[in-house]
C-alpha cells in the first residue's frame, strides 16, 4: 500500500514524470548517434557500385563509363522482356544515363543526390540509416496510437463527441493531398537530409504542441488537421527513402519491418494514454511526445547530411551554376516545376466533397443549406477541372497521365483507396461502440481495436517474404478479398454478443486481408515505373488512401450525426429525453450511466444500431476490392527486375532461394 501510494504521489508530479522523458530521449539519441558513428567510422571500403573510389577517384567516371558499357546488352535485353509485359508507354525502358528515365528526360536533383547517397555508403551506414528510420517510425507510430486512445475524451470534454470523425475527415482530406506536393518537392530538394522532411517535422511538433494547449473543439480539429499533415509528411518522406534504399524485390520486406512499431504500439500506446488521463491529462501527453519526436528524429537527419556530402567531397554531387532568376522568378519557376495549380484543384476536390458529409448535421437546414450544396457542386465539378489541367494546360505535370492508363497503378491505388473506404465506415466509431456497450477502459478497448493492425503488421513480413520467394503478387492479393469480407461481415452477428472476444475476432480476420492488400498493392504500384516516379506514384497512392478514409469517415458521421440522436432520443424513458444532448455528446457521461439502466439500455442499443448500419455499408464495398485487382498485370518480379534500374548503389538486396516452376 505504501508503495503504490509513493508510485500515484510520484506520478502527479511533472518534474518526475519530464525527467524520465528527458532521460529517455537523451539515451536514444546517445545511442543512435553512437552507432551511426561506429558504422561511418567502420565503413572504410564504401560501395561505388563496382568503382573503387578510395584506390582511385580520379578514374571514377571512365570505369563507371565502362562497366556500363559492358553491361548496354543486359539491360537491352532485361528492357525488352519488360516492354513486352507493358505497354511500350507505360513500361521501363532502357537506363543506360543514371541521370534519365525512361523516357530520356533528365532526374531532378533529389534522385540524384539519394542515387549519389546510396552509391556512397557501405551497408553498414545503410543499416544504420534504417535503424534510425524505424526509430522514427516507432516513436511516429506510438504517439498516432496514443492520439487515437485519448481522441473521443478530448472532444468530449468540450462536449461534442459527435464531432470525434470531423478531425478525422478534414485531416484525412488534407493529408491525403499534402504528398502530392511532397512527390516533388522531395525529388527537387532531397529526401531526409533536405528540407522536405524538416519542415514536416516542423509542421508534426507545432500541431502536437497547439493540441496540447487548445481551448475549444474547432481548435482542436484545426490542431489535428496541422499534426496530421505533418505526420503523413514524414511517413511519406521515409516510405520513399526505403524505396530509395531496397532493390524492386526486397522492397516489401523493409516496408513490412519499418511497420513492426505497430505491434509494440498496439499495448504501449493504450497503456500510455491511459496513465496520463488518469494521472495527468491529455495535453502533458501531445507535449511529452512532441520532445521525443524531435529528439529521435536528429540523428537520422544528420546521417544523411554526413553521407551527402561525403558523396559531395567524391564528385558524385553535380554542381549547377546560378540560374541568375529573382526571388520571384523563382518562385514562379518552382511553383510550375511542383505544379501548384494542380495540387490546388485536385486538393479542393478531395476537400469539398468529404467535408459536406460531417458538416451537414450542424447546418442550419441540412443538406438543404445553400453552402453545403455549393461545396459539394463546386468539389464534383473540380475533378473534371483538375483533369483538363493537367492534360491540356499544365506545363509540368505531377504525374505523367500515361501511367494512369496502366491497370496495375491504377487497380493498386483503387484498391488502396476501397480498403480504407470500407474501413473507415464502421471503424470511426468502433472503439467508442467498444468501451459503451462492453464498459472498458482506454486500454483494454484499444486491444480489441489494434487487433486489426496488430494482426496486419504482424503478417506483412510474411506476405513479403512469399512475393520475394514466388516473385508474383496478384494472386497473393486475391487471397486478402475472402478474409476481409468475412472478418467485416461478422461483425452483423458479433455487435450483439456479450463477449468483445468475437469483436475481436472480426479485427483479426479483417486485419489478415489488410495486411495482404497493403504489401501487394505497395509492390504492385511500383513494377511499371523508374526511380524518377517512385515519390510520385507512392503520392499516388498516399491520395486514394487518404481519400478512400476520409469518404469513410465522412459515411460514418454522417450515419452517426444523422441517425443516432434519433434513434437515442426514440429508445430514452420519457424522464430522461430531456439529457439526449448531454449523453449525446460525451462518452464520458455514457459509461457513467448505471448498468441495468433504461439510459444505459438506450445508448447500448444506439450503438448497436449504428454499427448495424455502417457495417452493412463497408461489407457492400468489399467485393470492389476483387474487381480492383482484376485488373493488375500477373507479372513475376524475379524476372522483371533489373539492377539500377530502379535504385543505384549499396541497397538491400540478397538473394533468395530458386522459385518453384510454374
Amino acid at each position: 500500500m505504501g508503495t503504490s501510494s509513493l508510485l500515484h504521489r510520484a506520478i502527479d508530479h511533472i518534474l518526475p514524470v519530464f525527467h524520465v522523458l528527458i532521460k529517455f530521449v537523451a539515451g536514444v539519441c546517445l545511442g543512435c548517434t553512437y552507432a551511426t558513428m561506429s558504422a561511418i567510422i567502420a565503413s572504410q571500403n564504401p560501395i561505388l557500385l563496382q568503382v573503387d573510389m578510395e584506390k582511385n577517384l580520379d578514374k571514377s567516371a571512365s570505369a563507371d563509363q565502362v562497366d556500363m558499357e559492358k553491361n548496354i546488352d543486359k539491360s537491352a535485353r532485361t528492357d525488352q522482356h519488360a516492354s513486352q509485359i507493358f505497354t511500350s508507354r507505360g513500361a521501363n525502358s532502357s537506363n543506360v544515363d543514371d541521370s534519365y528515365d525512361s523516357d530520356g528526360k533528365s532526374w531532378h536533383d533529389g534522385v540524384l543526390r539519394i542515387r549519389a547517397i546510396t552509391t556512397m555508403w557501405s551497408k553498414k551506414s545503410m543499416w544504420t540509416m534504417f535503424a534510425l528510420l524505424w526509430l522514427i517510425s516507432f516513436v511516429d507510430i506510438l504517439q498516432n496510437a496514443l492520439d487515437s486512445s485519448l481522441n473521443p475524451y478530448v472532444t468530449s470534454s468540450f462536449a461534442s463527441h459527435g464531432l470525434m470523425n470531423v478531425s478525422g475527415v478534414m485531416s484525412s482530406a488534407v493529408g491525403a493531398c499534402i504528398p502530392l506536393a511532397l512527390a516533388k518537392i522531395i525529388d527537387i530538394w532531397g529526401r531526409v537530409e533536405g528540407f522536405t522532411f524538416t519542415f514536416m517535422l516542423v509542421v508534426c511538433v507545432v500541431g502536437m504542441i497547439l493540441k496540447a494547449t487548445t481551448k475549444n473543439v474547432q481548435q482542436y480539429v484545426g490542431a489535428h488537421v496541422l499534426y496530421w499533415t505533418g505526420h503523413i509528411g514524414m511517413v511519406y518522406v521515409i516510405d520513399v527513402m526505403i524505396s530509395d534504399m531496397t532493390t524492386l524485390r526486397n522492397r516489401a520486406i523493409l516496408f513490412a519491418v519499418n511497420g513492426l512499431p505497430r505491434v509494440a504500439s498496439t499495448f504501449l500506446g493504450p497503456r500510455i494514454g491511459q496513465a496520463f488521463y488518469d494521472h495527468l491529462n491529455y495535453r502533458w501527453a501531445f507535449g511529452a511526445f512532441a520532445i521525443i519526436l524531435v529528439g529521435c528524429s536528429v540523428p537520422a537527419m544528420g546521417l544523411m547530411v554526413y553521407m551527402y556530402r561525403k558523396a559531395d567531397r567524391a564528385g558524385l554531387v553535380n554542381k549547377h551554376n546560378p540560374s541568375g532568376r529573382k526571388w520571384h522568378q523563382s518562385l514562379l519557376h518552382y511553383a510550375i516545376e511542383i505544379d501548384v495549380l494542380g495540387i490546388i484543384l485536385i486538393c479542393g476536390a478531395v476537400i469539398l466533397t468529404t467535408i459536406p458529409f460531417s458538416l451537414s448535421y450542424y447546418a442550419p437546414q441540412s443538406w438543404k443549406t445553400p453552402y453545403i450544396i455549393a461545396m459539394l457542386v463546386l468539389g464534383v465539378l473540380l475533378y473534371p477541372a483538375f483533369w483538363f489541367y493537367e492534360v491540356k494546360l499544365a506545363p509540368k505535370q505531377f504525374l505523367d497521365f500515361r501511367y494512369l492508363k496502366n491497370g496495375t497503378i491504377l487497380g493498386s491505388c483503387f484498391l488502396y483507396g476501397v480498403m480504407f473506404l470500407s474501413t473507415f465506415t464502421w471503424n470511426a466509431y468502433l472503439y467508442s461502440f467498444i468501451q459503451v456497450v462492453y464498459l472498458l477502459d482506454i486500454s483494454t478497448a484499444n486491444y480489441v481495436v489494434n487487433s486489426y493492425s496488430l494482426t496486419s503488421t504482424a503478417l506483412a513480413p510474411v506476405i513479403a517474404f512469399i512475393i520475394n520467394y514466388t516473385g508474383n503478387f496478384k494472386w497473393v492479393a486475391y487471397s486478402g478479398v475472402p478474409i476481409m469480407l468475412l472478418g467485416t461481415a461478422l461483425i452483423l452477428p458479433f455487435r450483439t454478443a456479450e463477449n468483445v472476444g468475437l469483436v475481436a475476432l472480426t479485427q483479426v480476420l479483417v486485419g489478415l486481408g489488410a495486411g495482404i492488400f497493403a504489401t501487394c498493392s505497395g509492390i504492385a504500384i511500383m513494377v511499371p515505373v523508374t526511380h524518377e516516379e517512385f515519390a510520385a506514384v507512392n503520392a499516388l497512392t498516399t491520395l486514394f488512401g487518404g481519400f478512400g478514409a476520409s469518404l469513410g469517415s465522412a459515411i460514418a458521421g454522417a450515419i452517426w450525426n444523422n441517425v443516432a440522436p434519433g434513434e437515442l432520443l426514440k429508445r430514452l424513458p420519457a424522464g430522461s429525453k430531456d439529457q439526449a444532448a448531454t449523453i449525446f455528446g460525451d462518452i464520458r457521461v455514457q459509461i457513467a450511466l448505471p448498468i441495468g439502466s433504461l439510459e444505459r439500455e438506450a445508448i447500448v442499443g444506439t450503438y448497436r444500431h449504428i454499427m448495424k448500419l455502417m457495417t452493412i455499408t463497408g461489407v457492400c464495398l468489399m467485393p470492389l476490392c476483387a474487381l480492383a485487382i482484376f485488373f493488375w498485370k500477373n507479372v513475376n518480379i524475379r524476372k522483371l527486375e533489373e539492377k539500377g534500374k530502379q535504385t543505384k548503389g549499396t541497397v538491400l538486396h540478397w538473394n533468395s532461394p530458386p522459385a518453384p516452376p510454374p
